[in-house]
C-alpha cells in the first residue's frame, strides 16, 4: 500500500491547501479594509458624504443594533427578512423540485406543463410586484409571492436538467432489475440528479435574497429592504452600507447552511 492510498492521506495532503486558501482570503479582506480606511479617513480621496468611512459604518451599525433604525433593531429587521426568504424559498423548492422531476421523467407531463412554464420563465421576478400588491396587498404575503417566483424557475430548470442528464444505461439497468416505482425514484433518480438539484437550490436561494430587497422597498414595515429605503431617503450612506452588509452576511450564512444540507444528503461526494 502506497502512502497516497493510506486512510486519511488525501485529507492530510489537502490541509495545507485549505490553510493557504483561508490565509489568502483573510489577507484579501484585510487589504480591502485597509484601502477603505486610507481612502476615506487618511487621504480623503473618497468623500465620506458619498461613501462612508469604516468609523461611520461602525457607528451606524452600533446605532441600529442598540437604538434601532427604521422602526426596529438590526436583529428584528434581519429576522423578518430571513423569514420571508425562507418561506418563499421553501415553497419554491417544495413545488419546483417535484415539478422538475415530473417533467424530466414523463414526456406527457412535460408536454402539459412546459408551455405554461415557458411563459412564466422569462418574466423578471420584479415584474410580479405590481400584481402581487394588487392580489395580496402590501403585507408579507405579496413579498413571499415575489420571492417564490424568483426561486421557482432555477429550481425547476436544474431539476429537469438533472433528470435528463442521467445516463440511459442506468435507467435501463434499473428497469431490467424490476425496480419498483418509488424505489426507482428514491434510489436511482434522486441520487443521480441530486448534484444538479442542489445547484438549482443554491441559485434559487441567491435569487431569493436578491429579490427580497426589491420586494421590501415597497410598503415594508420591517426588514432590511425598509432599512435601505429609509437610509436612502435620509441620505444616510453609512446605514445603506450596514443594510447591504447585513444582506450579504445573511445570504452567505444561509448558503453555507444549504451547503451543509447538501453534504449530508450526498455523502458520497464529500472530500
Amino acid at each position: 500500500m502506497t502512502p497516497s492510498t493510506l486512510p486519511g492521506a488525501h485529507s492530510s495532503s489537502t490541509l495545507p491547501a485549505r490553510l493557504t486558501r483561508r490565509f489568502l482570503g483573510t489577507g484579501s479582506v484585510l487589504v480591502l479594509l485597509a484601502a477603505w480606511a486610507v481612502l476615506t479617513m487618511v487621504t480623503d480621496t473618497i468623500s465620506t458624504s458619498r461613501f462612508p468611512s469604516p468609523l461611520q459604518f461602525w457607528q451606524s451599525t452600533k446605532q441600529i443594533v442598540t437604538v434601532g433604525y427604521a422602526d426596529g433593531t438590526l436583529v428584528g429587521h434581519a429576522l423578518h427578512s430571513t423569514r420571508l426568504v425562507v418561506l418563499g424559498f421553501a415553497v419554491a423548492a417544495g413545488i419546483g423540485v417535484p415539478l422538475g422531476l415530473l417533467m424530466g421523467w414523463s414526456r406527457r407531463a412535460e408536454a402539459l406543463i412546459n408551455p405554461a412554464f415557458l411563459v412564466i420563465r422569462p418574466v423578471p421576478p420584479l415584474a410580479w410586484i405590481p400584481l402581487a400588491i394588487l392580489w395580496l396587498g402590501l403585507g408579507d404575503a405579496a413579498k413571499i409571492m415575489v420571492i417564490f417566483f424568483a426561486a421557482f424557475v432555477p429550481a425547476v430548470i436544474n431539476t429537469l436538467s438533472g433528470i435528463r442528464a442521467i445516463e440511459p444505461p442506468i435507467i435501463e439497468a434499473a428497469r431490467m432489475l424490476g425496480t419498483g416505482r418509488w424505489r426507482f425514484l428514491s434510489e436511482v433518480l434522486l441520487p443521480a440528479a441530486a448534484p444538479m438539484i442542489f445547484t438549482g437550490l443554491r441559485l434559487a436561494l441567491q435569487a431569493a435574497w436578491t429579490t427580497l430587497v426589491a420586494a421590501e422597498l415597497v410598503g415594508a414595515l420591517a426588514g432590511l429592504g425598509r432599512v435601505l429605503n429609509m437610509a436612502q431617503q435620509d441620505i444616510y450612506p453609512a446605514m445603506v452600507m450596514v443594510g447591504m452588509a447585513a444582506v450579504g452576511v445573511l445570504g452567505w450564512a444561509t448558503t453555507r447552511l444549504l451547503a451543509e444540507v447538501e453534504r449530508r444528503a450526498m455523502p458520497w461526494l464529500a472530500h
